[in-house]
């Protein structure tokens, strides 16, 4: 195949390429209507997702527990006044409520909150997933799936019939760092554990696990953990990833993935929206590892100042997969700031995103926003090659980019092309 030589040229083809190649979401919180309620779409919930709930609250005096105790329609109704009509839609929350409505193509020229409700009146959940599926080019999203959840669990119990788009994650962050609560849960699910962590509940813990895995069929185990998470140490928490959770996925090849970083609740008044960061330790995803070299971890990390540290981490160790811009990171100018990074250490081994969209339609301005800093940043690469004296063809493009949007996750976890 011709390379290609012109710079205009180069960029063009790099941004066909990454607006084509649809995507394989590796961390969402999103659900089939399988799940009922659970599955979040529409005007009302982007508007009153804990993002703009936090920001409104930097405008809007109205004490935090009142604002919670609105009517989700009153919420969106006060979150579009104050952060779309009172003042300027900037923040990349607000932003990405806009793109959504553009690309779905749903007029804001008149600012008007009632003539957008409209727009989605009458939809139906399945054919919206279709929607919004073909707007954002994504091929397959992975949910976030916890047998604590008093509301998700019972759907397990039934006989689900999962759209074969979405892909199942076992959440087992209770398990970890809530050890006695997550004892007193599985007792009644039929575990004879005691929050002691004997040999014997140690076993039971590796069965509810087996167990689960044969239930969801996950691409992965996954945690959020704080930033004082340590590794080794001794805790309930070390104890239960060496002793049962990597055992187990060594025997049934699951990647964990870790989202470390959070600091929860540092207001509590605010609920999900209160949530803040912390930097992290480096040194127990490199002693993970270096200990446990036939397990794979998936690693994100919430605190721009972990970055740089585990890129390098990544270098170090095949069994290390950076993902991700999350949370407080997916804003543009850290995303562009960390996937120049990221391309320069790691060349393409890595994957540079994930939507982490807990309302569905989340995923058309995030993956929007995304594939703009993506081909920008690729075709610099490209053309600091190309004025090396390296030829770079439309073949190397297209190879490049369905690795990172899809291809280095499934290699990665073991899954079907």
């Amino acid at each position: 195949m011709k390379p290609i030589c012109k710079r205009a040229e180069l960029e063009n083809a790099v941004r066909k390429c990454v607006e084509r190649q649809p995507v394989y979401d590796i961390h969402t919180h999103l659900y089939t209507p399988a799940f009922g309620s659970l599955l979040l779409w529409g005007i009302d919930e982007l508007l009153t997702y804990h993002y703009l709930i936090a920001e409104v609250t930097r405008y809007n005096s109205i004490p935090y527990d009142q604002l919670l105790r609105l009517p989700k329609k009153a919420q969106a109704e006060l979150i579009w006044d104050e952060l779309f009509v009172r003042h300027s839609p900037i923040s990349e929350a607000t932003r990405g409520v806009l793109t959504c409505l553009d690309r779905l193509g749903i007029s804001t020229r008149r600012r008007d909150l009632e003539a957008v409700r409209a727009a989605f009146r009458g939809r139906k959940a399945a054919e919206y997933i279709d929607t919004v599926f073909e707007t954002a080019n994504v091929e397959a999203v992975v949910m976030t799936n916890n047998p604590f959840d008093a509301e998700e669990r019972p759907a397990w119990d039934k006989n689900l019939r999962l759209d074969s788009r979405f892909k199942t994650a076992l959440r087992i962050d209770e398990l970890l760092v809530k050890w006695p609560q997550a004892a007193a849960a599985l007792k009644p699910m039929g575990y004879a554990v005691e929050p002691k962590l004997s040999a014997r509940t140690l076993g039971e813990v590796r069965r509810f696990l087996h167990d689960w895995i044969d239930r969801m069929k996950p691409a992965y185990f996954a945690a959020s953990l704080p930033p004082s998470f340590d590794f080794p140490e001794q805790s309930a928490c070390a104890r239960l990833i060496e002793e049962a959770l990597l055992p187990v996925g060594r025997e049934r090849a699951l990647p964990f993935a870790m989202m470390i970083g959070v600091k929860k609740l540092i207001n509590p008044a605010l609920a999900l929206a209160g949530d803040g960061v912390g930097r992290s330790k480096i040194e127990a995803v490199e002693h993970l590892c270096a200990a446990f070299p036939d397990n794979k971890f998936l690693v994100t990390m919430l605190a721009r100042e972990n970055q740089h540290e585990l890129c390098v981490a990544a270098r170090k160790f095949r069994n290390l997969m950076p993902f991700g811009c999350w949370w407080f990171l997916n804003n543009p100018s850290l995303i562009e700031e960390m996937t120049r990074m990221r391309l320069e250490l790691l060349g393409t081994s890595f994957i540079p995103q994930h939507s982490d969209a807990r309302v569905l339609d989340q995923l058309i301005y995030k993956w929007a926003h995304s594939r703009e800093i993506l081909a920008r940043t690729l075709a610099d690469k490209y053309w600091m090659s190309v004025q090396s004296g390296w030829p770079v063809t439309k073949a190397d493009i297209r190879r490049d980019v369905a690795n990172l949007l899809g291809g280095n996750f499934k290699r990665f976890v073991g899954a079907a092309e």
